[in-house]
């Protein structure tokens, strides 16, 4: 019977077989560091998009507030600008009334100024540092022609010295026994806010 490994030879191959063992292991070795190398490039990846992401994402928070406050304070220069963050001034609005009645030519202007009061905004709204504030104001003009009416209404809503949106406005012809003599021809019910903001701070 022949033997193909001797005990001579199996003492000489004991080192083949070593070096085979180790290269098994290092290959494996190796592979297992690819693979958990690839893993960890995958999550660092997907570790750092997420990051990406979320840094772009505070970026546009960043931005939108940066708007949203430009916007505010443009908004609030306007409120100011206008008038509105001031107390009501009637006698202001007595004289600027008057140059409007003259600057239109109006025959006859008749007007009530109602007490100040909390207005009331859409959806119960309210604001954390100012009150809104409104003084209804009820006018009855009369005039020749009814561009004068038109335009002293616009002119009184446009106003830098105030805020005084149209709540309701009633035009009307008036009836003249005379057609050419000079004669309010046209007469106009309207109603305004006049709106004005105080800081809650000041109390």
């Amino acid at each position: 019977m022949k033997h193909i490994f001797t005990a001579e030879g199996l003492r000489k191959l004991r080192m083949a077989w070593a070096l085979l063992a180790l290269s098994l292991a290092g290959g494996a070795g190796i592979a297992w560091g690819s693979h958990w190398y690839l893993e960890k490039e995958k999550r660092d990846s997907a570790s750092s998009e997420r990051r990406l992401r979320e840094a772009r994402s505070r970026l546009d928070t960043v931005r939108r507030e940066r708007d949203s406050l430009h916007e505010s304070a443009e908004v609030f220069s306007t409120l100011v600008d206008r008038g509105l963050l001031q107390n009501e001034r009637r006698l202001d609005l007595v004289e600027l009334v008057n140059a409007l009645r003259a600057r239109y030519q109006l025959s006859g202007l008749d007007y009530e100024i109602g007490a100040q009061r909390p207005l009331a905004l859409a959806g119960g709204r309210v604001f954390p540092s100012v009150d809104v504030l409104a003084s209804r104001v009820k006018l009855r003009a009369r005039a020749l022609h009814e561009g004068d009416l038109v335009g002293f209404i616009d002119a009184l809503s446009r106003t830098p010295q105030g805020f005084f949106p149209v709540d309701r406005c009633v035009m009307r012809r008036i009836d003249v026994a005379a057609v050419d003599s000079l004669q309010p021809r046209v007469e106009a019910d309207c109603t305004l806010e006049w709106v004005t903001l105080k800081e809650k701070r000041r109390g």
